[in-house]
């Protein structure tokens, strides 16, 4: 079972995902978003071998990608906040990890 922080990075990337829809029109903000959003509720809550893992590995894909679009658009909105938000994420699992 994952720390308290899962679900709430959840909903947050979820959000962010849906305001990259809603504000620039980016359908793949959205779909990516939810196909991540799944797959970390999926192996951070259910019964998957190697959950935890996983969880820490796609929270690290996600930090690889919002550090590239934080580079590459040298604005904090949306990839530079949402590059703070997995970080702490990933360094608040990675000090729950059993």
């Amino acid at each position: 079972m994952m720390s308290y922080v899962l679900p709430v990075y959840i909903v947050l990337l979820l959000v962010g995902g849906l305001m990259g829809y809603l504000k620039a029109g980016s359908k793949v903000s959205l779909v990516t978003s939810t196909v991540f959003a799944v797959a970390l509720a999926v192996c951070g809550y259910a019964p998957v071998p190697k959950g935890t893992e996983i969880v820490l590995a796609l929270q690290g894909a996600l930090l690889v990608v919002f550090v590239a679009r934080f580079l590459k658009t040298k604005k904090f909105m949306p990839a530079g906040l949402m590059l703070i938000l997995t970080l702490a994420a990933l360094v608040v699992e990675l000090a729950f990890k059993r």
